[in-house]
């Protein structure tokens, strides 16, 4: 004899309570789609996705790419992927980001953390208490790695010093 339907029920919250409470490794197919949940673009995130893990207790993630080194070029600005990039997921926002550099002039900086702006449909780029906006148009498309940028250990300005 079949189990109520109540029952049935009760038994599928359990396990998703259970399920969803716990540390999460996901499906790479899935990565670009957990952005938009949280009104963040897929294109964030390069397509060479290896594996990544996400929490939903504290919504930090940790995403290791299968290219190295990995750069994409988004509005004319070049930005490097490390192998592990680390962060926390908010409603339009990623903070405590690590494993993002951009090249800002002859210096590469570290994004610190992301927010959309929706009214103004642009990307703001934290780099400490500095930021960025980029349109957000141009983070609709997941792009891929390039293997080669003009990444250099350190800046021009930097060997005068």
């Amino acid at each position: 004899m079949a189990s109520p339907p109540k029952v049935q029920l009760s038994l599928a919250l359990i396990s998703l309570f259970f399920l969803s409470s716990a540390h999460v490794s996901v499906s790479t197919a899935d990565v670009h789609d957990l952005l938009p949940l949280y009104n963040l673009p897929k294109g964030l995130l390069p397509r060479e996705i290896k594996s990544y893990s996400h929490s939903n207790t504290d919504n930090s993630f940790t995403i290791e790419l299968s290219s190295n080194p990995c750069y994409v070029k988004f509005n004319g600005q070049l930005v490097y992927y490390d192998k592990i990039i680390k962060g926390k997921l908010g409603q339009g926002k990623v903070t405590d980001v690590s494993g993002i550099q951009a090249k800002k002039l002859f210096i590469w900086v570290s994004v610190t953390g992301i927010d959309v702006d929706e009214k103004n449909d642009m990307i703001e780029f934290h780099v400490g208490a500095l930021s960025q906006e980029l349109p957000a148009k141009d983070f609709q498309d997941v792009h891929s790695c390039k293997a080669k940028g003009v990444r250099e250990p350190f800046s021009f300005l930097e060997a005068l010093i």
